[in-house]
């Protein structure tokens, strides 16, 4: 009815569920046409059947009644603008024919209009307006606007039948973006590294009889993985190859897409940092390039409840000519990671792809100390090594004797509000989650409680200076770093001060932990295999955790 009322020209194009490419993810609704001087224009309009939604403390999301219950989604109008953007980003035709595109979001059943109009979405509202059930007469001046003359659906059949590949202005922008920037310098190995990846991509963009690629990349904590997995995507992309940088945890996407940018919100390069989960439904070869990072982090399985999808290893080989994985199978922290070299391997092999492996082997973490890292495994009791103490090695290392302790230990490092961060192992239950005002993690005794950092800023903790006053989590801060970290040690690992050993208890996980759910019907299944499982993960979560300190770490067992 707006539409047939709205006074547009009889010969305007439209195109409804309009898919994007390389993704599973439609357009609701887009009209085109030229305007009053000529100029080619686009109208997406995400069309929202919402009667009301409320405030997110999560950037660009909003909550709302979905599917019988209360979710956050992505703000309409974030929503919009992120598919203008996307289209901008990676169909030739929009950028050559110089298509303007126009975003806006239409919720024809909503009138409470105080939540979406928040102040905190205005960047995003600003860029794709929004209109709501009374609104039918500004969304038709809106369309009016943009939309004066018809194409006859010329405009959507050219961008339909464009290229995809990354715009030059996306390319250009991200390599800018990367310049200057000291933290993404490549050093030795990771320079020979990053061109012999490099090489695989551009051999499989320029021959398209050249065969998959598969390449595994090895590294433990600090060697540099991530930096060479951000450079060959900026890299990849000024080449013109369709290119994703690739985690399943969010929190690398999040920080690496910060440090880039420069924000904390959400931009137009966030289409390029994609979840694992997010290629069940990809065609093969779809993408030149995926730079899989913290691989060993891959699940079977997709989606919140595990069951979409066929094999997030398999698919990211399949939508991809070349696919990277950067790996460290000491860091398989869940009970659901698949990521292996053996596993990766087997499915490259079935999808006749030719397989390279490389390593980075030098140390530019733990103030480059390849024998913090060997005493961290001799203390935890994941092996024995040469260094069963940090005698001459480089490394700042404390235990402390109670968490007031090791809180100021870790305030009197955080000197620029960053540098410092503190860290437990998920033994205490989320209870802030439901309770703002509830401390999740508390020794009475001690006269000290503090908050888990997972209620708003998710991936992007670490870098907030206020998160000095959270404790963050292995799900937060896996795959980053800052210069000094303090963990609390909780009782899955108990370690006895006589005799120096470690031991594993699960039972002491907390159940809003999904690490480990499931174990005690595994347990009944194969109790000596699981309880190895269990064990290896609990140690390598200790392991993960304090390997995060560039500089320094500092330890409290909370027995």
């Amino acid at each position: 009815m707006t539409l047939m009322t709205a006074g547009l020209p009889e010969d305007a194009g439209v195109s409804i569920e309009c898919q994007l490419p390389m993704s599973s993810k439609r357009i609701d609704f887009i009209l085109s046409g030229y305007d009053e001087k000529g100029h080619p224009q686009v109208v997406i309009v995400e069309l929202k059947q919402w009667s009301e939604a409320s405030v997110s403390e999560n950037d660009a999301l909003v909550k709302t009644w979905l599917g019988g219950g209360l979710h956050e989604t992505a703000h309409p109008s974030y929503q919009a603008w992120s598919y203008a953007a996307y289209l901008a980003g990676f169909n030739e035709a929009v950028e050559t024919h110089q298509i303007q595109l126009h975003p806006c979001a239409f919720l024809h059943n909503c009138t409470d209009t105080t939540a979406l109009l928040d102040d905190r979405y205005s960047s995003y509202t600003s860029q794709a307006p929004l209109f709501f059930k009374t609104d039918a007469e500004k969304l038709r001046n809106f369309l009016q606007l943009f939309v004066r003359r018809g194409d006859r659906g010329e405009l959507m059949y050219t961008i339909d039948h464009g290229r995809i590949r990354p715009s030059k202005s996306l390319a250009d922008s991200m390599g800018g973006l990367l310049r200057n920037q000291r933290e993404f310098i490549l050093l030795d190995e990771q320079k020979v590294a990053y061109e012999m990846v490099l090489g695989a991509i551009r051999q499989t963009h320029a021959d398209a009889a050249t065969p998959k690629q598969v390449i595994i990349v090895r590294g433990g904590p600090g060697t540099g993985k991530s930096v060479v997995a951000v450079n060959l995507l900026v890299r990849s992309l000024q080449l013109g190859v369709n290119a994703a940088y690739v985690t399943k945890n969010a929190a690398p996407r999040a920080v690496y897409e910060s440090k880039l940018t420069g924000i904390l919100t959400k931009s137009r390069f966030s289409s390029l940092f994609k979840g694992s989960g997010a290629f069940t439904e990809c065609d093969a070869d779809t993408f030149g390039a995926l730079i899989v990072d913290e691989a060993h982090r891959l699940n079977e399985k997709s989606g919140l409840y595990s069951n979409l999808g066929e094999n997030q290893i398999l698919e990211l080989i399949r939508a991809a000519r070349t696919t990277v994985f950067f790996l460290d199978e000491d860091q398989r922290i869940h009970i659901k990671d698949i990521g292996s070299e053996a596993e990766i391997r087997a499915h490259a092999m079935a999808e006749g792809a030719v397989v390279t492996d490389l390593d980075l082997p030098s140390q530019f973490r733990c103030n480059g100390s390849d024998g913090y890292l060997a005493f961290v495994d001799q203390f935890l009791g994941i092996r024995e090594t040469a260094h069963p103490s940090l005698q001459d090695i480089d490394y700042e290392f404390h235990i402390a004797q109670s968490p007031v302790e090791l809180d100021n230990w870790v305030r009197e490092r955080n000197h620029n509000g960053t540098s410092a961060r503190l860290v437990a192992g998920y033994c205490w239950d989320w209870k802030s989650k439901k309770d703002s005002r509830a401390m999740d993690i508390a020794f009475p005794e001690y006269g000290y409680a503090r908050q888990w950092n997972l209620s708003e800023d998710g991936g992007r903790w670490i870098m907030k200076p206020e998160s000095i006053d959270q404790i963050g989590c292995i799900h937060t801060c896996q795959g980053l770093e800052c210069e000094y970290i303090g963990v609390i040690i909780g009782p899955d690992l108990l370690r006895d001060p006589a005799t120096g050993q470690c031991t594993t208890h699960p039972e002491a996980r907390s159940k809003n932990d999904r690490s480990i759910f499931g174990w005690k019907s595994a347990m009944k299944a194969d109790p000596e295999g699981t309880r190895r499982h269990l064990d290896a993960i609990i140690r390598n979560t200790y392991r993960t955790l304090m390997t995060r300190g560039m500089k320094g770490c500092a330890i409290w067992f909370a027995e």
